[in-house]
């Protein structure tokens, strides 16, 4: 049966067929936006209590890994090239062991200078000692003649003038031995200075500089320290506790502490210290719920020392720290 035109309705025939296209599309772009809403599992595992502070008052806080010693910034007394560097993140050095060596070619050739002066400022002592000698003799002589007429008055004068300034040319020399011997001393002293050694036995964290590279003593506030060190054995973690929560800390008790999204490795931790300033809070977490507006109590633990490596100086960490509250609430 051919279709006939003049019957044709486009708002009975084609409308409807249009508008069921479009609701299907609609349902389908619908459906297509809903959320998923399947369970996983977290990509790191939140902080918890675990232990025998599960079910117990506590007070949480933040912290970060530190060197018992804190961390030990090494500059240089001595600008220039370094020649050779002497370690490598993760070496562990003695008090007193060479770090790195800037050049002391300047310095070593003051040294050489220093000990030709030295060396003329002996041969000047030696020839005014030699001359003084001789000048006290004439003059002895002279002092001893019984008879005045047989030296004049004037060659007295002149034997008395040339011991005085024999004299004083022995006091000069002398006193450029002393100025060369001081000046060869202070190139030793710079030469000793070049070398910058450990400031204490502890653990080498960053290295920041390469042989060649050219140091500066001028440093900003900002600058990139050359050499990181410090006592890594033990560590020591420093934990935030908002002022909020100050009172309610048992101060004095030990911490579990935890990395970071390793809530179930958890360690006690022994009380060192609290800091006797509250200082403003850091924003550990990253988070912009984050307040920053609060200040906190930065109280010292000391880690358990371990060897598969769980805590790193800088790793942040989540701590538990009994509270008062049960004796609170026994009351």
């Amino acid at each position: 049966m051919a279709l006939s035109l003049r019957n044709f309705s486009f708002s009975r025939q084609v409308l409807p067929v249009l508008a069921l296209v479009a609701l299907v599309v609609a349902a389908v772009a619908i459906w297509r936006s809903q959320p998923d809403r399947s369970l996983s599992e977290p990509t790191q595992e939140p902080p918890r209590a675990t232990g025998k502070l599960a079910n117990a008052p506590r007070v949480a806080g933040a912290g970060v890994v530190e060197p018992s010693s804190e961390v030990i910034q090494i500059g240089t007394a001595l600008s220039g090239l370094v020649t050779t560097l002497n370690v490598q993140p993760g070496d562990y050095v003695e008090q007193g062991q060479p770090l790195f060596t800037v050049d002391t070619r300047a310095i070593r050739a003051q040294l050489q200078q220093a000990g030709a002066q030295i060396a003329e400022a002996r041969a000047a002592i030696a020839e005014a000692q030699a001359a003084q000698a001789t000048a006290s003799q004439q003059l002895a002589l002279y002092r001893n003649v019984d008879d005045p007429a047989a030296v004049s008055r004037a060659e007295v004068i002149r034997a008395e003038g040339e011991a005085k300034a024999a004299g004083t040319r022995l006091q000069l020399a002398r006193a450029r031995l002393e100025a060369a011997q001081a000046a060869a001393n202070s190139a030793q002293t710079e030469i000793g200075r070049a070398t910058v050694r450990a400031p204490m036995a502890g653990e080498i964290l960053s290295v920041n500089i390469r042989p060649g590279e050219y140091l500066s003593t001028m440093g900003g506030g900002g600058s990139t320290p050359f050499i990181e060190m410090g006592q890594t054995r033990p560590l020591h973690v420093r934990i935030d506790i908002d002022e909020s929560e100050i009172a309610r800390m048992q101060m004095g008790a030990n911490a579990f502490v935890s990395p970071r999204g390793e809530a179930g490795k958890q360690v006690e931790a022994k009380f060192v210290r609290a800091e006797p300033q509250v200082v403003p809070k850091r924003s550990l977490t990253n988070s912009a719920q984050e307040r920053v507006d609060v200040r906190v109590l930065q109280v010292i633990y000391e880690l358990p020392q371990r060897d598969d490596g769980l805590f790193r100086v800088g790793l942040q960490v989540d701590a538990f720290i009994p509270a008062k509250q049960a004796a609170r609430d026994s009351e």
